[in-house]
């Protein structure tokens, strides 16, 4: 059985979400990924995240178990939500690629794994650590800082 082992978790600051995934293959760090988002609610970037590791974690040859640790296994819920509901299209993409994963061999299986932050498992401590630290400098200025900026630039002509 080749297992991969998923940990990620996500953090909100000033309207950016900052998800971070790290890909474990025996135990191994495989991967770290990031992702980040503007104006975006908590829901949205957690099934965002699963999204990109389910994504990545099937393209990883000759896997057949997966494991995702997430904080929030009640968003991770809401993919096998079949009622109307405002995610309904990261479920729909997260199912096709399941449906893709399960297709390539009877034996592939996935399990959603809850480690909530107050837990301080490792390798979740890492990830939650990594996400809360995370500094983005956003590309666009916010309108008080362009205002300001073109009266510092008219005083210094």
């Amino acid at each position: 059985m080749n297992l991969v082992i998923v940990v990620s978790d996500a953090s909100i600051k000033n309207n950016i979400a900052t998800s971070i995934a790290y890909i474990h293959s025996y135990f191994n760090p495989v991967k770290k990924t990031l992702h980040q988002a503007i104006n975006i609610t908590t829901t949205e970037v957690e099934l965002s995240v699963i999204r990109c590791e389910i994504s990545q974690a099937i393209q990883i040859s000759d896997i057949s178990y997966i494991i995702i640790i997430t904080d929030s296994i009640h968003t991770a819920q809401r993919i096998f939500d079949s009622n109307i509901h405002l995610y309904q299209l990261q479920s729909i993409t997260i199912s096709k690629d399941l449906r893709s994963y399960f297709n390539k061999h009877s034996n592939n299986s996935i399990k959603f794994w809850d480690c909530p932050s107050n837990e301080k498992w490792p390798l979740h401590t890492l990830v939650d650590k990594d996400t809360k630290e995370f500094n983005i400098t956003p590309y666009i200025l916010a309108k008080s800082h362009r205002i300001s900026a073109r009266k510092k630039n008219a005083t210094t002509l």
